[in-house]
């Protein structure tokens, strides 16, 4: 039984959900998300509170009976909070500036890096070794802020690159002379 999947997930006040066969759309404040819930599992809005069933009892419905809770839990925290990543950049002449709609990264390559911000999300340089991903798409926003990661990830020697604000990096020693 799935632990997470018997909790209802709760719309709190300024947000309505609404149901469409196996789709739910949810909106509210900072806008609208939709989820298509795989056919193993049932989903009915009652009031104010979300309920997720399994439909069978094989391994598959109850793997998705928590996921599919679990993503629209993610659905309603998106539209009322909104989800947000923060990146860190280590290095000497390592640094990030927004660019008008692009993020302009100088990661210690021969040009600079141009990312393209996407839709639904925003990006923030608030100092050049800080970005902030924000945007109301859970999945979205860890996949941009994974991606940024991904131009220079941190080296273990001197942990260069850029980093999630609180990742720890395992470091290494290097040779001995």
């Amino acid at each position: 039984m799935s632990r997470i999947g018997k909790k209802p997930v709760a719309i709190p006040a300024g947000v309505t959900a609404k149901l469409e066969g196996q789709s739910i759309a949810v909106k509210g404040a900072k806008g609208e998300l939709k989820f298509t819930a795989p056919k193993e599992v049932g989903v009915t809005v009652e009031g104010n509170v979300v309920h997720v069933t399994p439909l069978g009892e094989d391994k598959r419905s109850r793997a998705m009976w928590g996921t599919t809770r679990a993503q629209v839990q993610n659905l309603v925290i998106g539209v009322t909070k909104g989800f947000e990543k923060k990146l860190e950049i280590n290095g000497v002449g390592y640094k990030a500036a927004i660019a008008g709609k692009n993020l302009q990264l100088s990661l210690g390559f021969s040009h600079d890096v141009i990312y393209p911000i996407p839709a639904g999300v925003t990006i923030v340089a608030p100092k050049p070794t800080e970005i902030t991903v924000a945007g109301i798409d859970k999945r979205q926003v860890g996949q941009v802020a994974a991606e940024i990661r991904g131009f220079r990830g941190p080296e273990p020697y001197k942990g260069k690159g850029v980093k999630y604000a609180g990742e720890f990096i395992f470091r290494k020693e290097g040779k001995k002379k």
